[in-house]
């Protein structure tokens, strides 16, 4: 593993969570960190998911021209890990060995897939290990 880092949805939920003004600090400077690195990655199953709450459960849902931009500052220079075969197998098997849902067995495969060396997110128990990957909290 290397120094790249892998951002799961929550890290960019709470970056625009008023109501949790450490989160989305702690948020937005991690967001940060990843761009101007150039070592943070998503996959576009992280994309999805914030947009799916973005547009549907924040309290001012964005608007189209606002995650039209931030697809093109944020999430573009991120996305480094696509749907495949590959990425649904590794996931599937994750999720057998570590008996974890589905949808954060993806989400370590594409960690993993990415070669990141720490997964950020509030989803697993913090210092977790799959296979060289850590798990930091970023929130604790």
């Amino acid at each position: 593993m290397n120094a790249r880092f892998f951002i799961d949805t929550n890290v960019f939920v709470y970056s625009f969570d008023l109501s949790a003004p450490v989160k989305r600090m702690r948020a937005a400077k991690l967001i940060h960190k990843a761009l101007e690195s150039q070592q943070g990655v998503v996959s576009y199953q992280v994309a999805q998911e914030f947009f799916n709450l973005a547009f549907r459960r924040f309290t001012s849902p964005l608007s189209l021209s606002d995650a039209e931009q931030y697809i093109a500052t944020v999430f573009q220079p991120l996305l480094r890990v696509h749907s495949s075969q590959t990425l649904f197998l590794d996931g599937m098997r994750l999720q057998h060995r570590y008996k974890i849902a589905w949808y954060d067995a993806l989400i370590v495969a594409s960690a993993l897939q990415a070669q990141c060396g720490v997964l950020y997110s509030e989803d697993f128990q913090d210092g977790q290990q799959f296979e060289g990957l850590r798990v930091a909290n970023p929130f604790v």
